[in-house]
């Protein structure tokens, strides 16, 4: 998991500037990377959403995220199924932090 989230930490907000128009939910996805690498945060929950934060940097995925329209459509999914599954555990902080965050991006 280390070099997965390394990959993370290094492209995270490139590609979100990127899919910042077309995944509606970016403020969760910014909480769920802020929760990820929470100390505080359980390995289990940690495990899940940097699987799922991986699926959405890494180049390689089902559909090609140059695609306009439809390119993070396939990165949605799973991120949306990984916050659902772990949402009780994205404090307020981690909110709070992607709100800041978003200002800075957009």
């Amino acid at each position: 998991m280390q070099g997965k989230a390394e990959r993370v930490r290094k492209s995270f907000f490139k590609t979100a500037r990127k899919a910042l128009r077309q995944i509606p939910f970016m403020e969760d996805v910014f909480a769920a990377y802020y929760c990820a690498f929470d100390p505080a945060t359980p390995a289990k929950v940690r495990a899940t959403l940097i699987g799922a934060l991986a699926y959405f940097v890494l180049p390689l995925d089902a559909v090609p995220d140059f695609i306009l329209g439809i390119g993070f459509g396939d990165d949605a999914t799973v991120l949306m199924a990984a916050i659902s599954m772990v949402g009780a555990h994205i404090r307020e902080e981690h909110r709070a932090a992607a709100r800041k965050a978003l200002a800075d991006v957009e």
